[in-house]
């Protein structure tokens, strides 16, 4: 006679490395183990599975890896019916060679197969051997599959997987596939369920978003969904990430324009100032147009943030090169700017170039552009003082809230705003409006009083512990609050 497993009781934790699109991931990988029974631990106990969703793209993604297992080795050893789960791009790249670097591995699980993982724990406790899945192309859209939402009051909405840039120092086309993009009713049925749901921000999210209808042949279609998520009654805040400059066209500057939901916040990837370096990079546009770009944005929006990606110390760059790229930051003024140094990514055309640069070069190219991006920062802030802003009161933004007696939130724009609030009375997901009183480079703070505060239900959600949990496309509505028990399923 057959014998139950017993999942519903067992618990789980998933642990994310890396981009938005891995945060995204694991609000799947969570809805999919609910939707077999399974239960989020509680905060100070060992799981029962946990799932390692992992990056390949940021530097020392191994070193991470290997050093969240060798720590969890010592709990399996006290916790016998632990299971350890690896996923995502670095399972992707790794393979089988996980299982043999750290043989505790119970399940390893690549991009392509997010819906895979429940099946694949069952069958590791069932074999009692490690289970490894990669499949090379995508098997089922993620949107598909059940998620867990971390937040009641702002939902991740994919658009489009994959990406068809050769860019040389990035890895993701290989491990993420060919750009896959989602028919529009799917997304905006997604969206219209979340709001629905309370939500009052969606962030439409891809990995080169502005190409959204390559697919399927509509050059209009990424400012099109712009406009149709302006019809959503409910959705009050509409961001995107993250373009390519090469894609972005005047539509889509017309749509954030026009749409009254989309937020004027622009992040747009520069990676190099310098034209040489854009070509060695395979970026295809170089800085004037770039910066032409910038132009038109702030033409339509005066009032719009603008943030960026840059690498220093691609291979081959020289000084003047990297000078060029200190040129096209002060013209650009960027509110915030997400700054790497340049590291050998293995599988990559760039770990392979000739003339890599010196540590300490690269360090000191690095400390300029902190420096320079540092000042244009604050100095852009200041700007903003003694203006009000509506804020979507946010959590766990603000490290030293508890301190200081502030809240956090977030304005239109993206930027970050400490401002003075009663957190007997205002729950995160609520709107207030106040007026910013200082500036510093990365935040605001707000210290007089809230000016006007409206309650949500997304802030009555939060409030009550509950958040939406999406069913996968043809999506029909989110629920609120813990799933129920799944029957076990039956070995026979």
């Amino acid at each position: 006679m057959s014998t139950p497993i017993e999942t519903a009781a067992r618990t789980y934790a998933v642990r994310t490395f890396g981009c938005q699109m891995n945060v995204h991931d694991s609000e799947r990988l969570s809805g999919l183990l609910e939707a077999s029974g399974y239960r989020p631990a509680e905060a100070g106990t060992d799981p029962d599975v946990v799932v390692l969703n992992t990056c390949a793209v940021r530097e020392n993604a191994d070193n991470k890896l290997y050093g969240n297992l060798g720590h969890l080795a010592s709990v399996k050893r006290h916790k016998k019916d632990m299971q350890i789960a690896v996923g995502g791009c670095l399972a992707q790249k790794d393979r089988g060679t996980i299982v043999e670097r750290a043989p505790w591995v119970d399940v390893v699980f690549g991009t392509h197969n997010l819906g895979a993982l429940p099946t694949l724990l069952e069958r590791a406790r069932h074999n009692a051997e490690a289970q490894v899945e990669i499949k090379e192309s995508l098997e089922t859209f993620p949107s598909a599959l059940p998620a867990r939402r971390d937040s009641a009051y702002s939902g991740w909405v994919s658009i489009s997987v994959g990406c068809n840039n050769t860019c040389t120092f990035c890895i993701v086309p290989s491990l993420r596939g060919k750009e896959t993009d989602r028919p529009p009713a799917d997304v905006l049925a997604e969206v219209r369920a979340l709001v629905a749901e309370g939500v009052l921000e969606v962030t439409l999210l891809g990995q080169n978003v502005n190409s959204y209808g390559a697919e399927f042949g509509d050059r209009s279609a990424f400012a099109n969904l712009l406009r149709a998520c302006g019809d959503v009654e409910g959705l009050e805040r509409v961001r995107f990430t993250s373009p390519h400059p090469r894609d972005f066209t005047d539509d889509v500057i017309d749509a954030m324009a026009a749409t009254s939901n989309v937020c004027h916040q622009l992040h747009m990837p520069l990676q190099s100032g310098s034209d040489a370096v854009l070509k060695a990079m395979r970026r295809s546009y170089r800085s004037e147009r770039y910066l032409g770009i910038l132009d038109r944005v702030r033409a339509a929006m005066p009032d719009a943030a603008i943030t960026t990606d840059i690498i220093v110390g691609f291979p081959g760059e020289t000084e003047a090169d990297f000078q060029a790229t200190l040129d096209v930051v002060a013209a650009s003024r960027f509110s915030a700017a997400f700054t790497f140094q340049y590291s050998q990514r293995p599988g990559t055309p760039a770990a392979t170039m000739p003339d890599q640069l010196p540590k300490q070069v690269v360090q000191e190219r690095y400390e300029r552009l902190i420096a320079l991006q540092e000042d244009i920062s604050w100095a852009e802030n200041k700007k903003l003082v003694g203006r009000d802003v509506e804020l979507l009161v946010a959590t766990g933004e603000g490290r030293k809230d508890a301190g200081t007696g502030r809240m956090t939130g977030r304005a239109r724009d993206g930027r970050l705003v400490h401002f003075a609030g009663d957190a007997s009375v205002i729950r995160p997901g609520d709107i207030v409006h106040s007026t910013i009183t200082y500036a510093a480079p990365h935040h605001l703070i707000a210290e007089g009083p809230v000016k006007s505060h409206r309650r949500t239900r997304a802030g009555d959600n939060v409030e009550a512990g509950l958040k939406p949990r999406t069913s996968g496309v043809g999506l029909g509505m989110p629920t609120l609050g813990p799933p129920p028990v799944a029957p076990a399923p039956v070995c026979g």
